[in-house]
């Protein structure tokens, strides 16, 4: 796992042996898990390390994450990017949501098999959990690599993120356009677009780049709608 070594200095993020054999044991156990329940569709290691574990950890290179202590995953699927992170980063804590049981089940599990003590995996939509006064504006920063328009995700994890905190989006496509469109529902959802980081490593082929979306406003109680309208109706 040479390659994540690097990142990880690149970060200065410790290479111990025993975060490396965390690493590891994550990746067999998500691979093995894989054929019989659907993960992930890189199923090569050394992609896998590229894609899933160096890509998560890109967030550790904005300082703002360096600082936060709660953080939420929304839509985390197999745990990225939420659990490379919470390998790395003992001292903070991470919750990481997803809308099908049956992954947070297998990905409660994978946290109790690797020994990862701050990260818990929670099951349910962001819809509902937002409305929840233990999980409302109590995040200094909501991450997500969920594929969706930036509208509909801002509403999704805005709710979730304390005023003065961030909402973080990975995201791969036409960044600048996506921004421009988004406008409306980041001002109307309490965020405005702050800052755009990069991948840690330049010849990893990466081309996602995180969207660092302040909080500084509250978000009105009727976000997030009921499910299915903010993909449905877009905020515009």
């Amino acid at each position: 796992m040479e390659v994540l070594r690097r990142a990880m200095k690149a970060l200065n993020i410790d290479d111990s042996p025993q975060r490396m054999d965390a690493f590891s044991a994550y990746r067999d156990l998500v691979l093995e898990w894989n054929e019989k329940v659907n993960l992930t569709a890189i199923k090569d290691p050394h992609e896998f390390e590229i894609k899933h574990f160096i890509d998560s950890l890109a967030a550790a290179a904005y300082p703002e994450f360096l600082k936060a202590k709660k953080i939420i995953d929304i839509g985390t699927g197999a745990g990225f990017p939420g659990l490379p992170l919470a390998i790395c980063f003992p001292e903070k804590e991470f919750v990481l949501m997803d809308s099908l049981n049956k992954r947070i089940r297998i990905l409660n599990d994978i946290i109790k098999d690797i020994g990862v003590r701050n990260a818990v995996a929670l099951h349910g939509r962001a819809e509902d959990l937002a409305k929840q006064s233990i999980h409302r504006e109590k995040y200094d920063i909501c991450i997500s690599r969920a594929v969706a328009n930036l509208s509909v995700l801002a509403e999704y994890c805005l709710p979730f993120v304390r005023v003065g905190g961030y909402f973080a989006a990975y995201k791969s496509e036409d960044i600048d356009s996506e921004l421009d469109e988004s406008r409306k529902a980041l001002k109307v959802l309490g965020g405005r677009h702050k800052d755009t980081s990069g991948m840690p490593l330049e010849d990893t082929g990466l081309n996602h780049q995180i969207l660092w979306i302040e909080k500084i406003a509250s978000t009105p109680a009727k976000y997030p709608r009921k499910a299915g309208m903010p993909s449905k109706n877009p905020i515009k």
